[in-house]
């Protein structure tokens, strides 16, 4: 079974194992574990910050930091299609006690303009606006680069409207390597960032939250109280700092298979968005659950997405042999579909 449903379903490496396998461990919430404690150094210094959190999940960094940014009654602004708002089962409500204001943009982007128009005027009537969330790459939009001059400029205006900013990096760095910038310089433009290990870089769990110190501090203090204080953390986070370390220029290969599958079908008669990164999105009319089905018979997997399409991801499992035979599966299937 090839298994392009998510980046997620990569397993640790032989080397990533061996990392695990002799890390040095302590207890993490005495701040004493030295894998942990090396591993949110190296991530900051990658992202450009003062400090970093590392948390089991990229739902937990993200809402870790609307908790910290936000108080409870206040609204935060994102794209209507951010993951923050439609992946994270209601999190920012439950947790926080904060309502979301989602906002329309193309491919995930919004604009200074944009922001403006939906800004409140003070008035008791209203909630407060107190936090933008940006995402890059954009999982919704098929993983979408945010472009640096774009996010810069609605961060700028986030900044002058006195709204913090947090960047969902799950995936940021794609969007570095196919880019070919500098995580850091999205960075710039955030007071806080989350980045996955266990995405494209094929760690089997963990995310990072980055910020100043202060800001990582009461980050620290939230992620014990939402049950993420884990003990001997060292064994696990060894592998997201093997993946930090070893597999980021990597996901070009990510990227040069997902256009090679997006050509692929494209000559098989599907209408495919050319990928910017390792998300595939295809077209595959009304009935894509059915599609789906008669995928998996042809032996891949997939997942849903929007408008009639489905969502093809590369990654560290995947390799060239994969992506032949998958375009061939969804030949196959597309034969399949037309028969009924």
């Amino acid at each position: 079974m090839i298994d392009l449903r998510s980046d997620t379903v990569t397993r640790p490496t032989e080397a990533m194992r061996r990392a695990m396998a002799e890390a040095a461990v302590g207890d993490d919430v005495f701040g004493e574990d030295p894998t942990v404690n090396r591993l949110e150094e190296h991530v900051a210094g990658l992202l450009g910050k003062e400090a970093a959190l590392y948390c089991p999940s990229g739902t937990m960094t993200n809402q870790v930091a609307v908790f910290v940014h936000t108080r409870r009654g206040e609204e935060v602004l994102l794209h209507e299609g951010a993951h923050v708002f439609n992946y994270e089962a209601g999190a920012p409500a439950l947790l926080s006690g904060v309502q979301i204001r989602p906002v329309p943009g193309e491919n995930g982007i919004l604009s200074p303009e944009t922001l403006r128009a939906v800004l409140r005027p003070e008035n008791v009537h209203f909630s407060r606006q107190a936090l933008l969330c940006l995402e890059n790459t954009h999982n919704a939009a098929g993983g979408k680069v945010y472009p640096l001059k774009d996010f810069a400029a609605v961060a700028e205006e986030a900044r002058v409207l006195g709204l913090k900013v947090h960047l969902d990096g799950a995936r940021l760095f794609n969007a570095a390597v196919a880019a070919g910038i500098g995580a850091r310089e999205w960075c710039r433009h955030a007071d806080t960032v989350s980045v996955c290990s266990s995405k494209g870089l094929g760690a089997p769990v963990g995310s990072l939250l980055a910020g100043d110190e202060e800001t990582i501090g009461e980050a620290r203090r939230a992620r014990k109280a939402l049950g993420g204080g884990m003990r001997q953390a060292g064994v696990i986070a060894a592998a997201s700092l093997y993946a930090f370390e070893h597999h980021v220029e990597r996901l070009a290969e990510d990227h040069e298979r997902a256009r090679r599958l997006a050509e692929g079908l494209r000559e098989a008669g599907y209408v495919v968005e050319s990928p910017e990164t390792n998300i595939v999105l295809v077209g595959v009319g009304d009935d894509a659950e059915g599609f789906l089905g008669a995928l998996a018979r042809e032996g891949v997997l997939a997942t849903p997405a929007a408008a009639g399409r489905v969502r093809l991801c590369t990654h560290l499992g995947v390799g060239d042999e994969e992506v032949e035979r998958a375009i061939e599966a969804l030949a196959r299937a597309r034969s399949e579909m037309t028969r009924r």
